[in-house]
């Protein structure tokens, strides 16, 4: 194949000669047939660029080349040239035949498109006209029709108008007639179908309906809780109610009085139609609110059988402790916060057993001590609300009035159960001024109790230096009053119910800390001069403490916690969450995955690894108070073994060391103490063993026991 720029060009001498005849031939047939080259694909190809002499001059060089013996090709390749030639010309022939007939056709459809777009128009124009005819020719039968169906409209809403009114009337009929009859509870029942009404009819635009349908109900309410209320107050005086004198001496009541099972059913059957009417009452009563400053969480109003229980003793309350009474004296606070705390115990006997069992019946999740307590805490709140201004600025009444509220709070908590998420005095206390006041009385005392502590004889000896196990610390008795002050105002501010009231009283616990370092630092100053003094020593002993503590209660969120009778219902703990949501959803994934005795081998390796990981990174890390214990044994008992439980039938028996260690921490302090006693009297002796075995420590070897007992924090107050 020659070069792109020699194509078309003669070699200048040729390899060998060829006679002229031969030459002539070659030249003959090429002129013959170059028509026929130019039908080849190749030429087509060739030629798109118009060049045609130098692609038949390739198409040569390349059948032909130099090679002489290549010109017996010569006239196969004519041949073929020649065929193709005719293949072309027959394809050009047809071709040229059949594009007037196609050109034909398709004038033909479109004339035919043409027609049937003209009959289209002729007809949309029609279909116009006769559509703007007969729309001019409906105008006004749209328009009559138009005032009909408004009018209709409007008749349909007379009549549901109608009907509302007909059936507000048909249930005031009925409710007239159950009370002609005497079928109190059936007329109960009726009035809770109005009010149930009237709350549908709330979004009704129809002022008149909504007055009237209100206003009916208000007059049969009325009439029906002023017949209740007379008939329950008579079954309440049956029994003596209230109870004013303690459980013990109550001879009525819990007792059987005569005729006790009449009267018991007849409180029982009242009871339950005044709890009907508790949506009506709801409706029509606008409970009693402090002002918003004191932000009181929202509740529901008390129950009305309840309120009417609650009314004798609301008036005794306000006749005692309201106005020029005696018993009302500004300084006497405890004097109705323990009327209100006796009232309550007297109560709580009759309200468990004879109250709760109603309400269970009628399925009401209301507790009615609980409800009981609310009704009184209310006349508390007012109380407070109303002296608190009065004393404000009186440092003495106003810290006694804080005392006693913070005992108050920590009864009612703890023995009458009263939850902290509903309204209590700690919210009176929150609000702004009286909170800022308070906050500055307590950093008063606290200042004044650290200048009493360190300027006392015994500020820098130890109260535990005659004994050694106690004492190893070293303990000067201000630092440990110190710490003892600040444990005080922990206690004081911890039911507070906002974190950011808190974090107040923190910063106020910050500043003393800080201001108590300063003193230290002053008297260290004093006593630079004798480094090895006593008084010297005594500061770094101080210091060391104060430190060690404030350390440990960084780290130790178990010390913190509440006890568990302080607490209404136990929860898990919040940082535990992610961890048993985590452990769960891969259990049931794996357990999908893998067969039986894979995931049998796997979840009791977790098990195992959980124990030890719980016990040694969580348990021995922390010190526990009553509260945090509880906690612990709460999160592993009730929330971790209950994981494995659908795995086996004792999951906790797994847990060997958790479970063990939950026993030693939540064991009562007089167990915990002879246990402690009789580990270190008889170290390494079989009774040390019979007595783990005796409280259910098969496990955990003695000197573990011994840990687990030194990070108790709840024992009697020896110094540790």
């Amino acid at each position: 194949m020659l070069p792109a720029s020699e194509i078309g060009e003669a070699p200048a001498t040729p390899c060998c000669s060829e006679n002229g005849d031969q030459r002539k031939d070659v030249k003959d047939k090429s002129e013959i047939n170059i028509t026929a080259l130019t039908g080849n694909e190749q030429v087509c190809e060739g030629t798109d660029n118009g060049d045609l002499p130098s692609y038949v001059s390739a198409f040569i060089e390349k059948e032909v080349g130099n090679d002489l013996k290549s010109l017996k090709k010569l006239d196969k390749l004519i041949e073929q040239m020649t065929e193709s030639k005719m293949q072309l010309e027959e394809q050009v022939l047809t071709v040229s035949s059949e594009i007037p007939k196609r050109i034909q056709s398709a004038l033909k459809n479109a004339d035919e498109s043409k027609q049937f777009l003209t009959q289209f128009l002729e007809q949309e124009t029609h279909l116009f006209s006769s559509i703007n005819s007969h729309l001019l020719t409906a105008q006004p039968w749209m328009e009559d029709l138009g005032v009909m169906i408004n009018q209709i409209e409007e008749i349909e809403r007379h009549l549901a108008y109608l009907k509302w009114i007909s059936q507000i009337e048909e249930l005031s009929d009925n409710i007239q007639q159950y009370l002609m009859t005497n079928n109190v509870p059936e007329a109960a029942s009726t009035l809770v179908s109005m009010a149930e009404l009237d709350i549908k009819l709330q979004e009704s635009s129809c002022t008149h309906l909504l007055g009237f349908m209100r206003a009916t109900v208000k007059f049969w309410h009325k009439i029906l809780k002023d017949k209740l209320t007379s008939d329950f107050e008579e079954i309440l005086a049956q029994l003596h109610w209230p109870f004013i004198a303690p459980p013990q001496s109550q001879t009525v009541g819990i007792s059987r009085p005569a005729g006790a099972p009449e009267i018991y059913s007849n409180l029982e059957t009242l009871f339950c139609q005044l709890l009907k009417l508790q949506t009506s009452d709801e409706l029509l009563t606008e409970p009693k609110q402090l002002p918003e400053k004191y932000s009181l969480p929202a509740s529901p109003s008390v129950i009305l059988p309840i309120q009417i229980m609650l009314t004798p003793l609301q008036k005794r309350f306000r006749y005692h402790f309201r106005g020029n009474r005696q018993t009302n004296v500004i300084s006497k606070p405890e004097w109705y916060l323990a009327q209100v705390l006796m009232w309550i115990g007297n109560h709580t006997e009759f309200l468990d057993e004879k109250i709760q069992p109603i309400l269970d019946k009628v399925g009401s999740s209301v507790n009615a001590r609980l409800e009981f307590s609310r009704g009184l805490m209310m006349l508390v709140l007012e109380k407070l609300a109303a002296d608190i201004p009065c004393l404000l600025y009186d440092d003495s009444l106003f810290c006694h009035l804080v005392d006693e509220v913070l005992l108050f709070e920590r009864e009612l908590h703890s023995v009458h159960g009263y939850p902290g998420t509903f309204a209590n005095c700690m919210h009176i206390l929150s609000e702004e001024t009286c909170f800022q006041r308070w906050l500055t009385v307590e950093r008063k005392f606290a200042l004044q109790k650290m200048d009493s502590m360190l300027s006392s004889e015994a500020a820098w000896i130890s109260q535990y230096k005659d004994i050694t196990d106690v004492d190893e610390m070293k303990v000067p008795d201000c630092a440990e009053t110190f710490m003892t002050l600040l444990l005080v105002i922990t206690d004081r501010y911890k039911n507070l119910p906002t974190a950011s009231r808190k974090l107040q009283f923190l910063e106020l616990q910050k500043d003393l800390v800080d201001d108590f370092r300063i003193r230290l630092t002053q008297v260290m100053k004093e006593e630079t001069r004798a480094s090895l003094g006593f008084r010297y020593c005594a500061i770094l002993n101080a210091v060391n403490y104060i430190s060690t503590v404030l350390a440990d209660w960084a780290d130790n969120v178990w010390l913190s916690l509440p006890s568990q009778s302080e607490q209404a219902v136990m929860s898990l703990s919040s940082s535990a969450c992610p961890l048993l949501l985590t452990l769960r959803d891969r259990l049931l994934q794996l357990e999908q995955q893998l067969c039986f005795s894979l995931f049998k081998i796997f979840w009791q390796m977790l098990v195992e690894k959980l124990d030890i990981y719980i016990y040694q990174e969580i348990i021995l890390a922390n010190h526990f108070n009553e509260g945090g214990a509880a906690q612990l044994h709460f999160d592993m008992t009730r929330n971790l073994f209950p994981l494995f439980s659908h795995y086996c039938k004792r999951p906790e028996n797994y847990f060997k060391h958790v479970k063990e260690a939950c026993i030693i921490l939540n064991l009562n302090v007089g167990s915990a103490l002879l246990l402690r006693d009789v580990l270190q009297s008889t170290s390494g002796q079989p009774p040390a063993a019979a007595a783990l075995n005796e409280v259910g420590i098969y496990k955990l070897a003695q000197q573990d026991v011994e840990i687990l007992l030194n990070l108790r924090t709840n024992w009697p107050n020896t110094g540790k």
